[in-house]
């Protein structure tokens, strides 16, 4: 049966069909292999539901809406602007700069695909008239997007958190340590990049210029302050925190920055609604999926034929890694969230493993895997918004996965790395 629906799969993606197809396709020719017919689809229908039924789900189009409001206004390029004015005059600094503001746009979008089109938009045409190549510039711009995912809020995380009823709030503060780890040794790559390249450094800015472009960024930068702080101060909850932030999105670029009018509302929620039905599609689909390979007993097979029960806690880690990394090399980091988590719940069990730290190890490889060839989706996004050929695309990103594999290493390696601020903020 397994060996059925993973062809199944295979074939209708090589097809060119969207992810929705093939996991709907699978699961219900799974449901009718286990059961002989289509006569019990209710109790198929009631676990899709089930799985877009928790509350906590409501997170994600406040998230996707946030997002989809500032990369239409002026929040990102503020950001930008403010990043640029402090180390764009450095060795590497134009590159450390887009990183940065990838991080910092993470902080108020939680989207890979969103931090694409925002960041790479503004500063990849600076980078190549800066003297970048346009293989780094891409790379850079698809591989920084990835912190995204694990700065909060991240809608990887909330997915995770739900399937495995894990602390969102828990997950989404486990994932700062990483993500500034990350940026961390991009920006030690892109100095060494621009020394052997012999890159021309910016004009330095000012102090009042500086000052000037902190003032204009001060309100994008309240994001962070309001979703970390309003979570860990406790006068909301996650899920009502990505309501305050549409909120806030919608008073800074309707009222204060004016960058948005009446005009813009129709295509923002067409967007964010278009974006919303594929991701609960996928979401309520993929818990469908997990109850029928799970009820065929096929996730116990699995992990009995690679011995995942006789390997420790570091083997465990080790198997979640490299399984989530292949499969979001191919298919959409939720579906991998989705289908995946649930698999290896009774070995992260059974080990005693944190869950806030699988939880990172996982949300850091579907990242990786989304910016990581053959199939990855940050990969198509920037094919889309830049125009550009596959293999133009995908040339420069082998040091950046390289990076971002040794990153995950560590993570394995030193949880302390995520748990160092979960275990401060929630210390009894």
């Amino acid at each position: 049966m397994a060996t059925t629906l993973m062809l199944i799969m295979i074939v209708l993606l090589l097809m060119g069909f969207p992810m929705m197809i093939p996991l709907i396709v699978a699961a219900l020719t799974g449901f009718y292999m286990m059961f002989g017919g289509m006569g019990q689809m209710d109790t198929f229908i009631q676990q899709v539901l089930g799985g877009i039924r928790p509350a906590s789900l409501i997170a994600v189009p406040m998230f996707i809406l946030a997002a989809d409001i500032m990369t239409r206004g002026q929040s990102a390029n503020r950001l930008i602007d403010m990043v640029m004015t402090f180390i764009g005059h450095i060795r590497g600094g134009l590159a450390i700069s887009t990183a940065t503001s990838c991080t910092l746009f993470g902080a108020v979008s939680g989207s890979t695909q969103a931090t694409v089109v925002a960041v790479g938009s503004a500063l990849r045409p600076k980078l190549l008239r800066a003297g970048y190549s346009d293989p780094f510039s891409l790379a850079l711009i698809i591989n920084a997007s990835d912190i995204a995912f694990l700065i909060p809020p991240s809608i990887g995380m909330i997915i995770y958190g739900v399937i495995s009823e894990t602390s969102i709030a828990e997950l989404f503060i486990a994932g700062i340590g990483p993500g500034l780890m990350i940026l961390f040794f991009f920006s030690m790559y892109c100095l060494i990049y621009a020394t052997v390249k012999n890159v021309p450094t910016e004009e330095k800015s000012s102090w009042s210029e500086r000052l000037k472009a902190s003032q204009r960024a001060i309100w994008p930068l309240m994001f962070p302050i309001i979703i970390v702080g309003g979570i860990y101060g406790g006068i909301f909850s996650p899920t009502e925190a990505a309501a305050v932030c549409v909120l806030y999105a919608v008073i800074l670029e309707f009222i204060v920055f004016k960058s948005l009018s009446s005009k813009d509302i129709y295509t923002i929620a067409k967007s964010t609604g278009l974006i919303t039905a594929v991701v609960f599609i996928l979401v309520g689909v993929g818990n469908g999926f997990s109850w029928i390979i799970s009820f065929a007993q096929i996730p116990q097979t699995i992990l009995d034929a690679v011995g995942i029960n006789d390997m420790g806690p570091m083997g465990v880690l080790a198997a979640i890694s490299i399984a989530f990394f292949i499969a979001c090399m191919f298919v959409d980091p939720i579906v991998v969230i989705l289908v995946l988590t649930p698999i290896f719940a009774p070995a992260i069990q059974a080990t005693g493993l944190d869950p806030v730290h699988v939880g990172i190890i996982i949300t850091l490889q579907v990242a990786i895997g989304s910016a990581t060839p053959p199939f990855g989706c940050d990969i198509f996004t920037a094919i889309a918004i830049f125009k550009k050929p596959y293999w133009e695309v995908v040339r420069g990103t082998a040091p950046f996965i390289g990076i971002l594999l040794l990153s995950a290493t560590l993570l394995v390696v030193f949880p302390d790395i995520a748990l160092f601020l979960r275990d401060i903020a929630f210390a009894d």
